[in-house]
């Protein structure tokens, strides 16, 4: 297995003659000046040659894309852009700074973690673009393990935890922090110890959307395997090591393309039938749809790799062992004890929808902190929402956003 990953990036380079053909083969037959290009036959080659092509490409990390901004309304405010400047620089990420331009000053800061789970931080793109007219967010903007060299260490859950500590202390006193998904257990602790040290970095509150703070709570394909796998299996069968042509050549990591065939067959009909639409969507012209499926596929189907003590360090942990939820998390020989936050309020959301952390994960929060005052907690079970509808999306914009501010 420890060369599975080579093998992987093998075949990447080995079909790349292939992607380049279909690609030709997809501007030949949508060229305006192809006769062809107008046929049903034309435009059933080039559509088949443009999921093909899509198939084949590795994407790299998507750029923020922020140009303009809209409002949560979707009235547009061109003269509005937002400001994005990396404030602090680690070995396995960037704490980015975000505000909108032309925007009221002095606004709430907040800290957004965003997943370090095999997706990019562009994936908040959109709940980035609903929040940043309120606050100035400070967006946790991981880095692909791939292209982190081995002198940088290895990366486990004590590492990240001190590396939220420093985030929030860099942003001292009246600040706000928000997990979505995979860090919710971290930043609790993390806010835990800061709690237990009675630190000025105390954030004001913390949201916790749809993470795992108690696995054990309720039962998902993920529980079930981390229930049914040994912590060897794990280890033996999705951690490989980093190719010679990249930067963290000889690092162990979880691949992220093992990741997305995670979150892909999770739902296999669901993206078959998508593909079957957008394939539909090129023959048809309608270009508006196709487009809407690309830069959805370029964002989930881009994924960087993720440090292999961190992905094992989880595994046990969070899903294995539930540290956090039976009182026996330990960072820096530290005992991390969630009832002893009193200054930080707590607002937890779930997605009645969700099978990745089902409701009740993020909820058990609560019991935990105990110490914490009925008056500073919040709940909110958001119903017909999944997973990415929690911090993205319609009803994100319409109905969660607005309690977050």
């Amino acid at each position: 297995m420890l060369h599975y990953y080579s093998l992987h990036d093998a075949r990447h380079q080995v079909l790349e003659p292939m992607r380049l053909w279909a690609d030709l083969v997809r501007s030949t037959f949508e060229n305006p000046f192809n006769p062809v290009s107008y046929t049903a036959w034309g435009r059933g080659l080039a559509a088949s040659a443009d999921i093909l092509e899509g198939l084949l490409r590795k994407r790299p990390k998507p750029a923020w894309g922020f140009s303009a901004h809209e409002t949560i309304h979707g009235s547009p405010k061109t003269n509005e852009e937002i400001a994005i400047e990396p404030v602090l620089t680690r070995p396995f990420g960037d704490l980015v700074k975000m505000t909108l331009t032309g925007g009221k000053k002095d606004r709430p800061r907040l800290l957004l973690v965003a997943p370090m789970s095999g997706h990019h931080a562009t994936l908040l793109r959109g709940t980035i673009q609903t929040l940043v007219p309120y606050f100035d967010l400070y967006v946790t903007d991981w880095r692909d393990a791939a292209q982190v060299p081995p002198s940088a260490g290895n990366f486990s859950i004590e590492n990240y935890i001190a590396e939220m500590i420093m985030f929030m202390r860099f942003l001292g006193e009246d600040h706000h922090v928000m997990a979505v998904c995979q860090p919710a257990p971290m930043v609790l602790a993390a806010v835990s110890i800061l709690a237990d040290l009675d630190d000025a970095a105390q954030p004001q509150s913390m949201i916790l959307m749809g993470g795992p703070v108690d696995a054990a709570a309720s039962e998902t394909l993920v529980t079930k395997m981390a229930e049914t796998h040994s912590l060897s299996w794990f280890r033996n069968n999705l951690i490989s090591q980093v190719p010679w042509r990249y930067p963290g050549k000889g690092r162990m990591v979880y691949p992220g393309f093992l990741q997305l065939r995670a979150f892909l067959s999770m739902n296999p009909s669901r993206h078959m039938a998508a593909h079957w639409n957008f394939f539909q969507h090129l023959v048809q012209g309608d270009g508006e749809s196709a487009d809407s499926h690309r830069r959805f596929y370029d964002e989930y189907l881009a994924v960087m790799d993720v440090d292999a003590q961190f992905f094992l360090d989880t595994v046990q942990m969070v899903f294995k062992e539930h540290h956090l939820a039976r009182g026996i998390m330990r960072w820096q020989n530290r005992l991390v004890d969630p009832s002893l936050i009193q200054k930080t309020a707590l607002f937890t959301i779930e997605g009645a929808l969700d099978d990745i952390s089902a409701p009740g994960q993020t909820y058990a929060a609560h019991a935990l902190c105990a110490g914490l005052a009925a008056d500073k907690k919040q709940h909110l079970l958001q119903q017909n929402v999944g997973h990415y509808g929690i911090f993205n999306g319609a009803k994100f914009r319409q109905y969660i956003a607005p309690k977050i501010r």
